[in-house]
């Protein structure tokens, strides 16, 4: 029983248990303890630890602590060293074999000086990637392969998700919403057929029973800190590419983004259910970070206008601050191509992609409640001449395509103290309630 509890119920209850008036005092002393802060740092990273058969990330990949692309993505994350860190495009694998191999062998073990980094709890879960619909999907003309699944993916879990925390992970109080259906959200966006006068007809109504929002995942993860809860609401939505005229990836990914704006929304989420029935969104009162590479840039890119906006400028989201980098607008520049037509600052990029389609892109977000101050955010994109830019280089990209992005954030935290002139106040009231308690309940004869 947490120690406000306990107060409240002594208090409460203080006549009936015969506290004393000076352990009343004690308590109150107590309960008046001064609110302190923890900065905890939050960090979203496309890593790109995924491979093309299922089991490959454990045999080619975690068996042995030698390999390149992860040693790199290890000595990123040891350098930027943060509390909580997501991972997207990491394979699932269950009983989270995988996240407790690249803990064991990368993350536990010092990468080029760095110094190694532990989290104590992890979480893994299923992704909708590779599970076969029985549908064309694409509507092709065949069934089967990546494109029908309920999310793109070769086998099911490729380009899943694992969530690291040095703080505990309340295991039981998660939700996750893998199985909510598309069309359960209210004025979804369903693609169209262009070639038939019906709207929303790219899905058949057998279709829609089985298309799931979520192209792999979303998960509400509360993590306690010191006495709070912070809620990691942790996705990856489709890119809004690799489709036609339909845009059914763009529109999947407008309302994978959507859903968390309305989740966090008071009065907005109260059609969404989790994976075990439950119904509703997130309290009002309830802190938040929303972390993952959504795939959709606020001003370049083929995302659905309006798409990040949902979330940019949702008033409960914390955006006073946006996590940047000095490699980025190096890169931009050096790379030239689309990026030098873009409109959105190269600083706030996250992603280096070809520049001669959708070019470098801000797509992957740490995005705190606003009762969550953000003290410092930035980009993990090193400048040419630093020396831990190897880690992130060029195409062919040493550890991956995206940039870590973390911001550090300020964690209200209840501190319970006992001011010193009450101490003695406070323990004579609790021998005076211990006393009394035996008083009114003495031991059976004989024993």
């Amino acid at each position: 029983m947490k120690v406000s509890s306990v107060i409240d119920f002594l208090v409460r209850d203080r006549s009936r248990v015969g506290l004393t008036a000076m352990g009343t005092i004690g308590i109150l002393a107590i309960a008046s303890g001064p609110m302190q802060a923890a900065n905890l740092r939050f960090a979203s990273f496309n890593a790109s630890l995924n491979r093309n058969t299922e089991g490959q990330l454990i045999t080619d990949l975690l068996s042995a602590p030698d390999n390149d692309q992860a040693q790199a993505v290890a000595e990123i994350i040891q350098r930027v060293n943060p509390d909580v860190l997501l991972i997207n495009e990491f394979d699932y694998v269950e009983n989270g074999t995988a996240a407790e191999l690249f803990q064991e062998n990368y993350l536990s073990v010092g990468q080029n000086g760095a110094t190694p980094v532990e989290y104590q709890y992890r979480y893994v879960a299923p992704s909708n990637t590779g599970i076969p619909s029985g549908f064309d999907l694409d509507n092709n003309g065949s069934v089967g392969g990546p494109n029908d699944a309920l999310g793109f993916g070769l086998f099911p879990g490729q380009y899943g998700m694992a969530l690291y925390s040095k703080y505990p992970i309340l295991t039981e109080e998660i939700r996750t919403f893998q199985k909510f259906l598309w069309k359960d959200m209210p004025n979804a966006l369903l693609p169209d057929n262009p070639a038939t006068p019906e709207p929303q007809d790219w899905y058949s109504e057998e279709e829609l029973d089985v298309v799931r929002l979520s192209s792999k995942s979303h998960w509400d993860v509360p993590i306690e800190v010191d006495g709070s809860v912070v809620h990691a609401l942790v996705s990856h939505p489709t890119p809004p590419v690799f489709d036609g005229l339909e845009d059914r990836n763009g529109r999947r990914n407008f309302d994978e983004i959507r859903l968390w704006a309305d989740y966090i929304t008071p009065g907005q989420g109260d059609y969404i259910y989790d994976d075990s029935g439950t119904v509703g969104g997130l309290g009002a009162d309830k802190s938040f970070v929303i972390m993952g590479d959504q795939n959709a840039d606020p001003f370049d890119g083929d995302s659905y206008p309006g798409a990040i906006q949902q979330l940019l400028n949702n008033p409960r989201v914390n955006t006073s601050v946006t996590p940047s980098s000095l490699g980025g607008v190096q890169q931009a520049s050096l790379q030239g191509g689309v990026n030098l037509n873009h409109q959105g600052n190269p600083a706030f990029d996250t992603a280096d992609f070809a520049d001669n389609s959708s070019g470098n892109l801000r797509v992957d977000y740490v995005l705190p409640s606003q009762d969550l101050e953000i003290v410092d955010a930035a980009v993990f994109w090193p400048k040419s001449d630093d020396p831990q830019f190897p880690l992130v280089g060029t195409f062919p990209f040493p550890s991956s395509d995206h940039r870590l992005v973390w911001a550090d954030v300020e964690v209200q935290q209840e501190q319970v103290s006992v001011p010193e002139p009450y101490v003695g106040l406070f323990s004579l009231g609790i021998l005076g309630l211990v006393g009394y308690r035996y008083r009114r309940k003495p031991c059976p004869e004989g024993r």
